[in-house]
């Protein structure tokens, strides 16, 4: 059996490694159109900023390593330009000429390209995209010049990577975002606590903006962005996005959606004798049920391996799993990962949905070093059902991530949290982990024990409730709602006159830093008759929530005492 994989990296290549363990007789042809099969695409940003010193350890494997280890039959620089399905047949554009290759299993993992939207001036050759081996190292290069400005386009993984990489260099950066946030796939409140850690770290960060055109310079371009605004710049990042590289396979009938390919639950495609895998197919949310591609290095891993079972043990290969998008970035001092839903996909997937955010310490709060993990959770409205997590901090983020990614892929409800037996010492957790508290407060929300409200209704709040206050005169004094009433949680039960007084008639929405304190005095005011709700994730999540506009909504002044 001939098998031909084309496109390595991580999809193809551990296709071909799992057949020919499987298969000690099959020909396996790798053909991969650039000159790298197999190299560190995600650790590209990271040779940029110099934090890989030597571009040879971004290779994984060569061909001479994969010759030798897997007898895997590996050419590079050899580029597919047609199929024809019905002969089973590839041309394939080679340093010799065109040739025509027979398959017997074809495998296709070509990856994607970089998105080129059309800005007059792209052109240029001061805009670079960060996408291969030889793209990072041409980076690197013009960074040993005159580079004293940069512009990212695009902040996304690789373009927040690639902004925190120049700015290590002392490239006076900016990173330039068309959506309304950096760092789309976060919710709104996450990627705030990101902006303000890009901008601690000296990179300007312009969202909810775009490049409108490019202007060549004799020593600059400048990027001149939607509001007018113009950046001058030696060099400019292009990290927009990725679109699947699928036309010369679209054109020889293999069907696709949205661009990329579409396979079955074993990775195969329209065409008998063809499957796919990697960043070119298109998969099914496992929440959501959207179908798009998703252009992570683990599913393509693990899909190019069942793959592989799927060619040479028809019948006893595992389904591909659909991937819950499980992502984590490093940005300056910040971990940020996530996994499953977040709100806007579960807006345009129309699932009725609850918020929770807890900002609990990573260990033990007497253990020096303790710092909090900001955590977001989505649950399903009607039963709890985990749908999505995001976290931001220090330190313990990804421990947690990918405790609730095994949780989602469980079919876990958020009060089977409680119940997870995680390991606990001062210096790595607490007795009650970060992961047990969020499912302490959903449950206590699902049976009705505790009411929340969400910082993103804060206006209809401000309207129809009182809001009621009640951290200390000190963190008042930094900053809170005008007309709110503010009674410190351990001085309520004495005064809950005033608050009867202050609500007239009117529900009253409880806040405080992080939504512990209110937590009990919503308790309080329940059990006392008033109509009650604790402000999920406290002032913490409001500020996020309100985010530039923070300074604007929140009073700063003395607070009497009565």
């Amino acid at each position: 059996m001939r098998i031909v994989v084309v496109g390595g990296v991580a999809g193809g290549m551990s296709c071909a490694a799992r057949a020919r363990r499987l298969d000690e007789r099959a020909e396996i042809v790798v053909l991969e159109r650039g000159p790298y099969v197999s190299y560190a695409n995600c650790g590209l940003p990271y040779y940029l900023g110099g934090e890989i010193a030597d571009q040879d350890a971004l290779l994984v494997q060569t061909p001479e390593r994969l010759k030798a280890a897997l007898n895997l039959d590996v050419r590079t620089a050899h580029d597919v330009i047609d199929l024809n399905a019905e002969a089973r047949e590839l041309t394939v554009r080679t340093p010799a000429g065109e040739e025509r290759l027979s398959y017997d299993a074809l495998v296709l993992s070509p990856g994607a390209q970089p998105l080129t939207p059309p800005i007059p001036g792209l052109g240029s050759s001061r805009v670079h995209p960060l996408r291969t081996v030889p793209d990072a190292v041409a980076l690197r290069e013009l960074l040993e010049g005159n580079v004293r400005r940069a512009v990212v386009l695009g902040a996304g993984f690789i373009g927040i990577e690639t902004a925190e990489a120049l700015a290590r260099q002392g490239v006076e950066t900016t990173v330039v975002e068309r959506a309304d946030h950096i760092l789309p796939s976060l919710d709104p409140e996450q990627a705030w606590l990101v902006a303000e850690e890009l901008l601690r770290l000296g990179i300007a960060v312009r969202a909810d903006s775009a490049a409108a055109e490019i202007v060549p310079g004799a020593d600059a371009d400048t990027v001149v962005l939607s509001d007018g605004t113009r950046l001058p710049a030696e060099m400019i990042v292009l990290a927009v996005g990725v679109r699947p590289d699928t036309a010369v396979f679209e054109r020889a009938g293999v069907a696709c959606e949205r661009g990329g390919i579409v396979v079955d639950e074993h990775g195969r495609t329209s065409l008998p004798g063809v499957w796919a895998v990697g960043d070119a197919t298109v998969s099914t949310d496992a929440v959501t049920g959207i179908r798009r591609p998703v252009a992570l290095a683990g599913p393509a891993n693990r899909a190019g391996r069942l793959v592989a079972d799927d060619i040479l043990r028809p019948g006893m290969a595992r389904a591909i799993p659909q991937p819950l998008g499980t992502a984590i970035v490093r940005v300056g001092e910040l971990t940020v990962a996530m996994t499953g839903a977040n709100r806007a996909a579960l807006d345009v997937a129309g699932l009725e949905y609850r918020t929770l955010h807890v900002h609990p310490n990573q260990h033990a709060g007497y253990f020096p070093g303790a710092t909090q993990v900001h955590l977001s959770l989505h649950i399903r409205a009607a039963d709890g059902l985990l749908l999505g997590a995001q976290a931001v901090g220090l330190d313990g983020v990804d421990k947690r991530i990918d405790v609730l990614a095994t949780a989602i892929r469980a079919g876990l409800g958020v009060a089977d949290l409680i119940d997870l037996d995680l390991a606990y010492s001062p210096p790595y957790g607490q007795a009650k982990d970060a992961i047990n508290l969020a499912g302490m407060l959903g449950a206590n929300v699902l049976d009705g024990t505790m009411t929340l409200w969400d910082a993103h209704d804060l206006d209809i709040v401000q309207a129809q409730a009182l809001v009621l206050d009640v951290r200390t005169d000190a963190e008042v004094a930094m900053g809170m709602l005008p007309d709110a009433l503010h009674i410190p949680h351990t001085e309520l039960r004495g005064r809950l006159d005033e608050v009867r007084a202050a609500a007239k008639g009117r529900p009253v929405r409880v806040m405080c830093a992080s939504g512990v304190r209110s937590a009990m005095a919503h308790r309080v005011l329940a059990q006392a008759g008033y109509d009650s709700a604790s402000l999920s994730g406290g002032m913490l999540t409001l500020r996020a929530v309100l985010a530039g506009r923070a300074d604007e909504v929140l009073t700063v002044r003395e607070v009497e005492r009565v």
